[in-house]
């Protein structure tokens, strides 16, 4: 029986979902590959742990395919490394991005890509990272490169969908669901801080979990798992704001998001002041810990 050609796929980088993109290929007998050149230690271990190979610029680009798994506000830097690595040693590799990021970013960083050679999908993560239960995200990928993704389903054993559509549709669909579940979390840790400073968090806790009980219950669950994620949604909030459209008042909901989780990703990593009035508002209803 012939044995299958060697299925190699570079991602960058190596954050949690980078990370555990890898690792379920790796799983599955995929070679992943990336480079560790300026990234942090812990970096480095995620990226062990999920063994991926840390190799050279023209390794990186001697693969089937380039998965790119980074904050929004660094696609485009990204694809520029890329190209230029491509336009210097000619390889010809599927650029795949995956970020958050809008169909018109989408559209610019596919420009990028195919003027070095490459070819290009469009797509977009909904959900978090695999997991060792097998859980793994959506992935949606469009545009008419897209079905050479679907190799990472049945080789990979991650979740690939081909979307009927262009370049920017993946991003689309991306950008609408991140704008209801990573807006509402906005919204909800808004008037959470809000009803807090004004004394009337206990209040208010009391009149959610007798009249929107589901939907205390998620705001438990989501808003947690934010904290560590703002600095990235910040960016993903503007992506958002650029896809609803600069001349609409509505994408200015989406600024405010955006401001919002830059505070917040700052209190995170420094006094965890609001962080923790959130934290004790989901908990006890707003009751100070002790």
């Amino acid at each position: 029986m012939t044995q299958a050609p060697s299925l190699i796929v570079t991602i960058v980088a190596q954050g949690a979902m980078g990370a555990g993109v890898a690792k379920r290929l790796t799983q599955n007998g995929v070679e992943v590959r990336t480079s560790l050149a300026g990234r942090s230690r812990a970096s480095a271990e995620r990226a062990a742990a999920a063994g991926m190979r840390d190799v050279e610029d023209a390794e990186l680009v001697a693969a089937q395919m380039v998965l790119s798994i980074v904050p929004p506000s660094e696609a485009i830097a990204t694809v520029e490394r890329f190209a230029a690595i491509c336009r210097k040693t000619g390889a010809r590799p599927l650029y795949a991005d995956l970020n958050a990021v809008s169909p018109e970013t989408a559209a610019r960083v596919a420009e990028i890509a195919e003027s070095a050679g490459m070819t290009f999908a469009d797509g977009g993560i909904i959900g978090g990272p695999p997991r060792e239960d097998g859980y793994n995200p959506a992935i949606y990928v469009s545009g008419a490169e897209a079905p050479r993704l679907s190799v990472l389903r049945e080789r990979g054993g991650l979740d690939i969908r081909v979307i009927d559509g262009p370049v920017g549709a993946a991003s689309a669909l991306k950008m609408s669901y991140a704008g209801i579940t990573k807006g509402l979390s906005a919204l909800a840790s808004t008037m959470m801080l809000a009803a807090t400073r004004a004394g009337a968090a206990e209040a208010l806790y009391a009149e959610l979990s007798q009249s929107q009980p589901q939907l205390l219950a998620w705001f438990q669950r989501q808003v947690p798992t934010m904290y560590a994620k703002a600095y990235r949604w910040a960016g993903e909030m503007e992506e958002i704001a650029d896809f609803v459209g600069r001349d609409r008042a509505e994408s200015r909901i989406y600024d405010g998001a955006a401001r919002l989780y830059e505070h917040l990703a700052g209190d995170y990593a420094g006094e965890k002041r609001e962080i923790g009035m959130l934290e004790a508002f989901l908990k006890r209803g707003g009751k100070p810990h002790g």
